[in-house]
Parts: structure tokens; sequence; C-alpha cells
């Protein structure tokens, strides 16, 4: 997933279709500077991670 797109999909109000390794995942906050999104499987927000942009995926 390209930046500009995670972070329209971060800053937007409706939940959109992202996976992280087959998991859907929510966005929180996508950091410029390194290429990497904090992203969590929805319903764990325990289990938040960071992890590059190319390993996400929008459905």
């Amino acid at each position: 997933m390209n930046k500009q797109r995670a972070q329209e999909i971060a800053a937007s109000p409706v939940m959109a279709n992202v996976t992280y390794n087959g998991v859907q995942v929510y966005i929180q906050h996508v950091d410029d500077n390194n290429e990497m999104a904090r992203v969590y499987p929805l319903g764990q927000p325990e289990k938040e991670q960071d992890v590059p942009l190319n390993t996400l995926e929008e459905h």
C-alpha cells in the first residue's frame, strides 16, 4: 500500500478493508519518515504493532 492511501484510510471515519498477513487490521497512524504504519487486528487493540506499508493490502 502506498503512503498516501494509508494516510487517507487512517484519517477517514469510514472503515476500510485492510489486511496484514491475511488478518483485517485498523490503521492507527502512518509514519512518514520510515514508511511504517501502526496497526492492530480488529477487536484486539492490545496487539498493536508497527508494520511496513508495503505489507498492507486493501481489498
